[in-house]
């Protein structure tokens, strides 16, 4: 008989990041402990709870994690992600239940952070305008029209957030000669300053200022819409719009508005309010606008990382430890768990 029962939502069909379907590096972790994952083809709600009730761990894949079955949990100790983003969980519910909830907030950065420098670079200049011209035989038109265009060098870059990606990107962004302003008042100022960028308190100064603005705040309510129509009209009608971060952080119709009615230059978008687009979503349809399928953070790397970190988030928790990332901490402070501490390749978990 298992120890611990660990449950997730069974996929709709085969995803990227489950084509085996044996959870055989969630394994790694949870098999030492005994802990027994449980794939629930559950199509309501109601049938998910039923089965998931009991457990001790909810894996938070194929189904959002809503307050209703959280509340429902009779003996859950962690809810774990495979992502930074934990908008498919009710983060306050499970924190007014004391349960922790896992993330995955730094294991495919340097992904997203390339990700964000291919748009910038390809948006600032005009790939898909150039690689269509050559396609079309209009070779000659190509050098006219980047000559109206600045050189990159001595733009100034702005990020909204400035948590691990916007960092990441920094470090790319000042190899280019870009100058760099950033606004997130949750950040010390200090911490941007290391980065060589530039603090702003004011999000319409600092959109007012950035010749590129790169979205990377979380996809919370706090944020939700964050950019709409009064900040698209702050931008400069030069400046171009980056998001590799959320989509519901951005007003999808004032971006469409500010890009048909010229506030902003144009896009470089992977992510959207509605995934996948509707077909007939006038970004899709626009020259001025580079689009990719919310895949910022793929690499062969991404996915083997992020479901190892799930079973050993896990695998913490239900042994009386603390988890290596955590979205709401503050449920760890009255728990009873030791410390974690990291593996040592040579003396193993735990011993310091």
């Amino acid at each position: 008989m298992a120890n611990f029962k660990v449950v997730t939502q069974k996929p709709a069909g085969v995803t990227f990041d489950l084509a085996d379907g044996q959870y055989i590096l969630e394994r790694e972790s949870l098999d030492p402990i005994g802990a027994e994952i449980l794939t629930i083809d559950a199509s309501t709600e109601e049938e998910f709870i039923a089965q998931a009730k009991d457990a001790d761990a909810i894996i938070a894949r194929g189904r959002k994690i809503t307050k209703n079955i959280i509340d429902s949990l009779e003996n859950c100790k962690v809810i774990s992600l495979g992502s930074v983003g934990a908008d498919t969980v009710d983060i306050a519910a499970a924190t007014n239940r004391g349960i922790p909830v896992t993330n995955v907030p730094d294991t495919f950065i340097e992904e997203v952070a390339d990700h964000t420098m291919m748009l910038l670079l390809a948006s600032f200049r005009r790939l898909n305008t150039m690689d269509q011209m050559v396609r079309e035989n209009r070779w000659s038109e190509g050098r006219p029209l980047l000559s109206e265009f600045p050189r990159l060098w001595g733009q100034t870059i702005g990020f909204i957030s400035f948590g691990h990606v916007a960092k990441a990107v920094a470090k790319r962004a000042q190899a280019f000669g870009l100058h760099m302003i950033a606004f997130d008042p949750y950040i010390e100022e200090l911490v941007m300053t290391d980065y060589g960028v530039e603090p702003i308190s004011n999000l319409e100064e600092m959109l007012s200022r950035a010749d590129i603005v790169s979205m990377h705040a979380p996809s919370t309510q706090e944020v939700h819409h964050l950019m709409s129509e009064t900040q698209f009209k702050s931008m400069k009608p030069t400046a171009l719009f980056i998001n590799n971060g959320r989509g519901p952080t951005v007003d999808e119709a004032a971006l469409i508005k500010a890009l048909e009615q010229g506030w902003i230059a144009g896009a470089g978008l992977d992510v959207f309010e509605q995934e996948p687009p509707d077909p007939e979503n006038p970004l899709l349809h626009m020259s001025n606008v580079i689009l990719t399928p919310h895949v910022a953070s793929a690499s062969q790397r991404m996915a083997p990382e992020t479901r190892r970190r799930v079973g050993k988030e896990i695998s913490l928790v239900l042994t009386g430890r603390w988890p290596k990332s955590c979205v709401n901490p503050s449920v760890l402070a009255g728990a009873d768990l030791k410390r974690w501490q990291p593996y040592s390749m040579e003396r193993g978990p735990g011993s310091g």
